[in-house]
């Protein structure tokens, strides 16, 4: 059941964060920069709790945040193989291509929300541990 709820709720965020990055109306730096950033963190968090829904919600968020982090401060680098990378739009879409220290805050307030709405789904619940196994 709680894979069927983190599917729904991924379907729902993929293709309102890929909208983020078209979206040109009024706020279209913020709506494609931190409300992206945010999305981008929510999907993150719901893809590895589907992989593992029994994983404590709030350490997949922690993990999460730091590998987006990494991947922000990595967009400091240029060396051709991440540029070849980055000039694709999957690569682009995973990779980022510009750093910005606010994107830190988006990635923030999307673990926060991420972990907060797995939790209210279900999400690293005793009752999906299996008797007497310790969780992760």
């Amino acid at each position: 059941m709680i894979r069927i709820r983190l599917a729904a709720a991924l379907a729902l965020i993929v293709p309102l964060g890929l909208a983020t990055k078209s979206y040109a109306g009024p706020g279209a730096r913020f709506v494609g920069g931190a409300l992206g950033g945010v999305l981008y963190e929510v999907f993150w968090i719901f893809a590895a709790l589907f992989a593992a829904p029994r994983w404590r919600p709030a350490r997949v968020g922690a993990a999460v945040f730091l590998a987006t982090c990494a991947l922000e401060a990595a967009q400091l680098w240029h060396p051709p193989f991440l540029e070849r990378a980055r000039a694709t739009p999957f690569g682009d879409a995973l990779l980022g291509s510009t750093f910005s220290v606010s994107d830190f805050a988006g990635y923030a307030a999307g673990t926060l929300l991420g972990v907060g709405l797995a939790r209210a789904l279900g999400c690293g619940r005793a009752s999906l541990q299996p008797a007497g196994a310790g969780r992760v």
